[in-house]
Protein backbone atom coordinates (compact mmCIF):
# COMPACT_ATOMS: atom_id res chain seq x y z
CA UNK A 1 0.00 0.00 0.00
CA UNK A 2 1.59 3.34 -0.87
CA UNK A 3 1.59 5.66 2.13
CA UNK A 4 0.89 9.36 1.65
CA UNK A 5 2.98 11.26 4.58
CA UNK A 6 1.95 14.63 4.82
CA UNK A 7 2.70 15.04 8.46
CA UNK A 8 5.64 17.31 8.21
CA UNK A 9 8.06 18.25 4.91
CA UNK A 10 10.71 16.78 7.53
CA UNK A 11 10.08 13.58 6.37
CA UNK A 12 11.34 14.24 3.12
CA UNK A 13 14.56 12.00 1.90
CA UNK A 14 17.84 12.92 0.16
CA UNK A 15 17.66 13.19 -3.50
CA UNK A 16 20.29 11.16 -5.61
CA UNK A 17 22.13 14.21 -6.30
CA UNK A 18 22.42 14.33 -2.51
CA UNK A 19 23.40 11.22 -2.40
CA UNK A 20 26.04 11.35 -4.69
CA UNK A 21 27.35 14.45 -3.53
CA UNK A 22 27.95 12.85 0.16
CA UNK A 23 29.98 10.10 -1.71
CA UNK A 24 31.97 12.60 -3.54
CA UNK A 25 32.67 15.16 -1.07
CA UNK A 26 35.94 15.99 0.90
CA UNK A 27 36.42 16.30 4.48
CA UNK A 28 37.58 17.33 7.43
CA UNK A 29 37.53 17.57 10.97
CA UNK A 30 35.11 20.94 11.39
CA UNK A 31 36.21 21.79 14.89
CA UNK A 32 39.20 22.95 13.40
CA UNK A 33 37.53 24.21 10.89
CA UNK A 34 38.92 22.17 8.26
CA UNK A 35 36.04 20.52 6.41
CA UNK A 36 36.46 21.97 3.18
CA UNK A 37 32.92 21.22 2.19
CA UNK A 38 31.16 22.69 5.22
CA UNK A 39 33.15 26.03 4.78
CA UNK A 40 31.48 25.90 1.13
CA UNK A 41 28.28 25.57 2.74
CA UNK A 42 28.26 28.29 5.22
CA UNK A 43 30.05 30.28 2.88
CA UNK A 44 26.89 29.65 0.44
CA UNK A 45 24.50 29.98 3.11
CA UNK A 46 25.87 33.67 4.27
CA UNK A 47 26.08 34.99 0.68
CA UNK A 48 22.24 34.00 0.54
CA UNK A 49 21.22 35.39 3.91
CA UNK A 50 23.47 38.87 3.26
CA UNK A 51 25.40 37.95 6.28
CA UNK A 52 28.73 37.95 7.04
CA UNK A 53 29.05 33.95 8.60
CA UNK A 54 27.34 30.98 8.50
CA UNK A 55 27.53 28.30 10.96
CA UNK A 56 26.52 24.55 10.76
CA UNK A 57 23.98 23.14 13.30
CA UNK A 58 22.46 19.80 13.37
CA UNK A 59 19.06 20.95 13.51
CA UNK A 60 16.45 23.99 13.60
CA UNK A 61 16.05 23.54 17.97
CA UNK A 62 19.78 24.00 18.16
CA UNK A 63 19.99 26.89 15.89
CA UNK A 64 17.92 28.62 17.66
CA UNK A 65 19.10 28.12 21.02
CA UNK A 66 22.03 28.55 20.28
CA UNK A 67 21.02 32.37 18.84
CA UNK A 68 19.04 32.65 21.89
CA UNK A 69 22.40 32.06 23.71
CA UNK A 70 24.24 34.43 22.22
CA UNK A 71 21.95 37.54 22.19
CA UNK A 72 21.04 37.02 25.96
CA UNK A 73 22.59 36.47 29.29
CA UNK A 74 20.66 34.58 31.93
CA UNK A 75 17.94 36.98 33.44
CA UNK A 76 17.41 38.50 29.83
CA UNK A 77 13.96 38.30 28.37
CA UNK A 78 13.33 37.91 24.81
CA UNK A 79 9.74 38.70 23.49
CA UNK A 80 8.35 36.30 21.10
CA UNK A 81 4.78 35.25 19.76
CA UNK A 82 2.48 33.28 21.75
CA UNK A 83 2.50 30.82 19.08
CA UNK A 84 5.82 30.78 18.26
CA UNK A 85 7.69 27.74 17.56
CA UNK A 86 10.20 28.33 19.95
CA UNK A 87 8.04 29.20 22.33
CA UNK A 88 5.92 25.94 21.95
CA UNK A 89 8.10 23.07 20.47
CA UNK A 90 11.74 23.87 21.83
CA UNK A 91 11.37 22.07 25.06
CA UNK A 92 11.87 25.58 27.25
CA UNK A 93 15.53 24.90 26.25
CA UNK A 94 15.80 28.97 26.16
CA UNK A 95 15.15 28.96 30.05
CA UNK A 96 16.10 25.24 31.02
CA UNK A 97 19.21 26.11 29.70
CA UNK A 98 19.96 29.58 29.19
CA UNK A 99 17.93 31.03 31.87
CA UNK A 100 16.25 33.29 29.37
CA UNK A 101 12.79 34.74 30.05
CA UNK A 102 10.00 34.23 27.39
CA UNK A 103 7.53 37.99 26.80
CA UNK A 104 4.71 36.59 25.25
CA UNK A 105 2.93 38.25 22.76
CA UNK A 106 -0.18 37.60 20.66
CA UNK A 107 0.48 36.79 17.01
CA UNK A 108 -2.27 37.89 14.75
CA UNK A 109 -3.97 35.97 12.53
CA UNK A 110 -1.29 36.03 9.99
CA UNK A 111 1.41 35.19 12.80
CA UNK A 112 3.31 38.87 13.20
CA UNK A 113 3.06 40.45 16.56
CA UNK A 114 0.94 44.10 16.88
CA UNK A 115 4.18 47.07 16.96
CA UNK A 116 2.13 48.34 20.07
CA UNK A 117 1.91 45.05 21.39
CA UNK A 118 6.06 44.78 21.03
CA UNK A 119 6.46 47.94 22.33
CA UNK A 120 4.55 47.60 25.28
CA UNK A 121 6.32 44.62 26.12
CA UNK A 122 9.65 46.09 26.14
CA UNK A 123 10.73 46.52 29.52
CA UNK A 124 11.59 50.12 31.56
CA UNK A 125 15.07 50.14 32.96
CA UNK A 126 13.92 49.36 36.76
CA UNK A 127 15.79 46.87 38.97
CA UNK A 128 12.41 44.75 39.43
CA UNK A 129 12.21 43.41 35.69
CA UNK A 130 14.33 41.67 33.93
CA UNK A 131 16.26 43.39 30.55
CA UNK A 132 14.58 43.14 27.33
CA UNK A 133 17.64 41.84 25.03
CA UNK A 134 15.65 40.54 22.24
CA UNK A 135 12.79 40.57 19.71
CA UNK A 136 11.84 36.88 18.08
CA UNK A 137 10.45 36.42 14.85
CA UNK A 138 9.22 33.63 12.39
CA UNK A 139 8.79 33.14 8.71
CA UNK A 140 6.96 31.01 7.78
CA UNK A 141 4.97 31.47 10.88
CA UNK A 142 4.28 27.45 11.47
CA UNK A 143 1.05 27.38 13.73
CA UNK A 144 -0.13 30.53 12.14
CA UNK A 145 -1.07 28.34 9.07
CA UNK A 146 2.86 28.47 7.32
CA UNK A 147 1.72 31.84 6.60
CA UNK A 148 4.77 34.36 4.67
CA UNK A 149 5.79 37.30 6.82
CA UNK A 150 6.59 40.26 4.49
CA UNK A 151 9.58 42.14 4.45
CA UNK A 152 8.01 45.75 5.16
CA UNK A 153 6.90 43.86 8.21
CA UNK A 154 9.99 42.69 9.43
CA UNK A 155 11.76 45.80 8.70
CA UNK A 156 9.18 47.68 10.87
CA UNK A 157 10.20 45.18 13.88
CA UNK A 158 13.70 45.69 12.82
CA UNK A 159 13.36 49.78 13.36
CA UNK A 160 11.31 49.45 16.22
CA UNK A 161 14.04 47.59 17.69
CA UNK A 162 17.04 49.57 17.06
CA UNK A 163 14.76 52.32 19.20
CA UNK A 164 15.26 50.60 22.07
CA UNK A 165 19.15 48.94 21.31
CA UNK A 166 17.31 45.43 20.97
CA UNK A 167 18.28 42.34 19.11
CA UNK A 168 15.98 40.81 16.31
CA UNK A 169 16.55 36.98 15.58
CA UNK A 170 14.76 35.57 12.74
CA UNK A 171 13.16 31.77 12.86
CA UNK A 172 13.58 30.89 8.98
CA UNK A 173 13.11 27.21 9.17
CA UNK A 174 11.19 27.89 6.01
CA UNK A 175 12.56 31.35 4.71
CA UNK A 176 12.64 30.17 1.91
CA UNK A 177 9.22 28.76 1.57
CA UNK A 178 8.33 32.12 2.46
CA UNK A 179 10.65 33.72 -0.40
CA UNK A 180 8.62 31.41 -2.85
CA UNK A 181 5.47 32.49 -1.59
CA UNK A 182 6.43 35.83 -1.83
CA UNK A 183 8.30 36.57 -4.53
CA UNK A 184 10.84 38.06 -3.82
CA UNK A 185 15.13 37.27 -2.81
CA UNK A 186 15.72 36.12 0.60
CA UNK A 187 17.61 39.11 1.60
CA UNK A 188 14.69 41.30 1.68
CA UNK A 189 13.36 39.13 4.34
CA UNK A 190 16.58 38.56 6.37
CA UNK A 191 18.25 42.03 5.82
CA UNK A 192 15.55 43.32 9.18
CA UNK A 193 17.39 40.46 11.14
CA UNK A 194 20.36 40.71 13.50
CA UNK A 195 20.78 36.78 13.01
CA UNK A 196 18.71 34.13 11.42
CA UNK A 197 18.05 30.52 11.03
CA UNK A 198 17.09 27.99 8.87
CA UNK A 199 16.29 24.30 8.18
CA UNK A 200 17.92 22.48 5.34
CA UNK A 201 15.84 19.05 6.35
CA UNK A 202 12.33 20.52 5.86
CA UNK A 203 11.84 21.99 2.13
CA UNK A 204 14.78 21.80 0.83
CA UNK A 205 14.77 18.11 1.56
CA UNK A 206 18.35 17.39 3.01
CA UNK A 207 18.66 14.52 5.31
CA UNK A 208 19.29 16.72 8.28
CA UNK A 209 21.26 20.26 9.40
CA UNK A 210 19.95 23.70 9.83
CA UNK A 211 22.18 26.87 9.40
CA UNK A 212 22.33 29.98 11.62
CA UNK A 213 23.52 33.75 9.64
CA UNK A 214 24.80 36.52 11.15
CA UNK A 215 27.66 39.24 11.67
CA UNK A 216 31.82 37.34 12.09
CA UNK A 217 31.68 38.07 15.67
CA UNK A 218 28.34 36.68 16.31
CA UNK A 219 29.21 33.91 14.23
CA UNK A 220 32.26 33.00 16.19
CA UNK A 221 30.56 33.42 19.70
CA UNK A 222 28.22 30.75 17.77
CA UNK A 223 30.64 27.94 17.47
CA UNK A 224 31.66 28.11 20.85
CA UNK A 225 27.97 27.43 22.17
CA UNK A 226 27.23 25.10 19.89
CA UNK A 227 30.72 23.30 21.26
CA UNK A 228 29.04 23.93 24.33
CA UNK A 229 25.63 22.26 23.82
CA UNK A 230 27.74 19.21 22.10
CA UNK A 231 27.24 20.56 18.50
CA UNK A 232 31.09 20.44 17.52
CA UNK A 233 30.43 17.58 14.98
CA UNK A 234 33.61 16.39 12.78
CA UNK A 235 33.28 15.60 9.86
CA UNK A 236 30.44 17.21 8.97
CA UNK A 237 31.00 17.60 5.27
CA UNK A 238 28.56 13.90 4.90
CA UNK A 239 26.08 16.62 5.99
CA UNK A 240 27.44 19.77 4.48
CA UNK A 241 27.11 17.87 1.07
CA UNK A 242 23.75 17.43 1.02
CA UNK A 243 22.71 20.65 2.33
CA UNK A 244 25.05 22.74 -1.05
CA UNK A 245 22.41 20.42 -3.67
CA UNK A 246 19.40 21.57 -1.58
CA UNK A 247 20.42 25.42 -1.85
CA UNK A 248 21.26 24.94 -5.39
CA UNK A 249 18.67 22.68 -6.83
CA UNK A 250 15.81 22.63 -4.00
CA UNK A 251 14.69 26.55 -3.99
CA UNK A 252 12.88 26.62 -6.99
CA UNK A 253 10.76 23.33 -6.72
CA UNK A 254 9.05 24.71 -3.48
CA UNK A 255 6.15 26.56 -5.49
CA UNK A 256 5.06 23.21 -6.57
CA UNK A 257 4.68 22.49 -3.33
CA UNK A 258 2.30 25.79 -2.11
CA UNK A 259 0.27 24.43 -5.70
CA UNK A 260 -0.04 21.10 -4.17
CA UNK A 261 -0.95 22.42 -0.65
CA UNK A 262 -3.99 24.36 -2.85
CA UNK A 263 -5.21 21.66 -4.61
CA UNK A 264 -4.83 19.92 -1.18
CA UNK A 265 -7.21 22.83 0.31
CA UNK A 266 -9.38 23.57 -2.21
CA UNK A 267 -10.28 19.75 -2.91
CA UNK A 268 -10.96 19.40 0.93
CA UNK A 269 -13.57 22.21 0.76
CA UNK A 270 -16.22 20.01 -1.18
CA UNK A 271 -15.74 17.34 1.30
CA UNK A 272 -18.70 17.29 3.92
CA UNK A 273 -17.37 17.98 7.76
CA UNK A 274 -14.44 19.22 6.80
CA UNK A 275 -13.45 22.59 7.19
CA UNK A 276 -10.54 24.69 5.70
CA UNK A 277 -9.93 28.39 5.36
CA UNK A 278 -8.50 28.75 1.88
CA UNK A 279 -7.46 32.61 2.81
CA UNK A 280 -4.31 31.13 5.01
CA UNK A 281 -3.25 28.20 2.60
CA UNK A 282 -0.13 30.72 1.21
CA UNK A 283 2.55 28.14 1.29
CA UNK A 284 3.39 24.47 1.88
CA UNK A 285 0.73 23.98 5.43
CA UNK A 286 -2.64 23.22 5.33
CA UNK A 287 -4.56 23.41 8.76
CA UNK A 288 -7.76 21.79 8.78
CA UNK A 289 -10.81 20.74 11.19
CA UNK A 290 -13.38 17.73 11.52
CA UNK A 291 -17.01 18.95 12.03
CA UNK A 292 -20.34 17.73 12.49
CA UNK A 293 -18.99 13.65 11.29
CA UNK A 294 -19.92 11.54 14.44
CA UNK A 295 -15.96 10.60 14.01
CA UNK A 296 -13.77 10.47 16.88
CA UNK A 297 -10.36 12.07 16.36
CA UNK A 298 -9.03 8.68 16.99
CA UNK A 299 -11.56 7.41 14.60
CA UNK A 300 -10.62 9.50 11.78
CA UNK A 301 -7.20 9.15 12.32
CA UNK A 302 -6.90 5.91 12.19
CA UNK A 303 -9.65 5.58 9.15
CA UNK A 304 -6.37 7.51 7.13
CA UNK A 305 -3.48 5.36 8.51
CA UNK A 306 -5.39 2.17 7.36
CA UNK A 307 -6.00 3.78 4.41
CA UNK A 308 -2.59 5.05 3.66
CA UNK A 309 -2.90 8.74 4.71
CA UNK A 310 -0.18 10.08 7.92
CA UNK A 311 -0.71 13.71 8.96
CA UNK A 312 -0.62 15.68 12.27
CA UNK A 313 -2.57 15.71 15.09
CA UNK A 314 -3.39 18.92 16.95
CA UNK A 315 -6.00 18.19 18.58
CA UNK A 316 -9.54 19.97 19.44
CA UNK A 317 -10.14 18.22 16.17
CA UNK A 318 -7.86 20.22 14.32
CA UNK A 319 -5.26 18.87 12.00
CA UNK A 320 -2.50 19.78 9.71
CA UNK A 321 -1.00 18.21 6.44
CA UNK A 322 2.37 19.22 4.67
CA UNK A 323 3.28 18.95 1.18
CA UNK A 324 6.75 18.15 -0.07
CA UNK A 325 9.26 16.73 -1.93
CA UNK A 326 7.85 13.59 -1.81
CA UNK A 327 4.28 14.77 -2.67
CA UNK A 328 3.07 14.46 -6.19
CA UNK A 329 -0.36 15.86 -7.75
CA UNK A 330 -1.17 12.18 -7.90
CA UNK A 331 -0.94 11.72 -4.20
CA UNK A 332 -2.51 14.96 -3.54
CA UNK A 333 -5.68 13.67 -5.51
CA UNK A 334 -5.58 10.09 -3.69
CA UNK A 335 -5.32 11.46 -0.64
CA UNK A 336 -8.58 13.63 -1.21
CA UNK A 337 -9.99 10.53 -2.21
CA UNK A 338 -9.24 9.02 0.92
CA UNK A 339 -10.53 11.91 3.35
CA UNK A 340 -13.54 11.41 1.30
CA UNK A 341 -14.14 8.07 2.45
CA UNK A 342 -12.83 8.48 6.17
CA UNK A 343 -15.82 10.96 6.90
CA UNK A 344 -18.65 9.69 4.43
Amino acid sequence: MKVIDLRSDTVTVPTQAMREAIYHADFGDDVYGEDPTTNRLEEMAAEMTGKEAAILVSSGTMGNLISLLVHCGRGDEIIIGDQAHIFYYEVGGMSALGGIIPHTVTNQRDGTMRLEDIETAIRGDNIHYPRTRLICLENTHNRCNGIPITMEYTDSVKELAGRYGLGVHLDGARIFNAAAALGVPITDLTRGADSVSFCLSKGLSAPVGSIICSSREFIAEARRVRKALGGGMRQTGIIAAAGIVALEEMKERLTDDHIHARRLAVGMTGISGLTVDLETVRTNIVFFHLEDTGLTEDDFMARLEERGVKLLHLGSFQFRMVTHHGITTQDVDLALDILRDAVG
